[in-house]
């Protein structure tokens, strides 16, 4: 869950607010009259682009699955999709 502080609230806690987003990687909602109005993020989670992504991955083992999980997988799929409404253009 998300914490939520008054604007007020947060000025006077700046550090703190500052801290959590940082060191323990939590979001806060600032409200005012009742109203969300800004959010205090970490600042690395939204710094990642696709190809910053990709690169990571690279890198990184990634798990396969034995040959009959594959395929199993792949029919589930399958089925799934026939069960879909077609969309109502190519960019749905």
């Amino acid at each position: 869950m998300e914490a939520t502080l008054t604007v007020t609230e947060a000025a006077r806690n700046l550090v703190d607010v500052v801290n959590r987003a940082h060191y323990g990687h939590e979001a806060t909602t600032l409200i005012e009259n009742g109203q969300p109005v800004a959010r205090v993020v970490p600042a690395a989670g939204v710094a990642r682009t696709g190809k910053e992504i990709a690169a990571r991955m690279a890198t990184r083992p990634r798990p396969r699955l034995a040959d009959g999980d594959a395929e199993a997988f792949a029919a589930d799929l399958r089925e799934v999709r026939a069960e879909l409404p077609e969309p109502l253009s190519p960019w749905d």
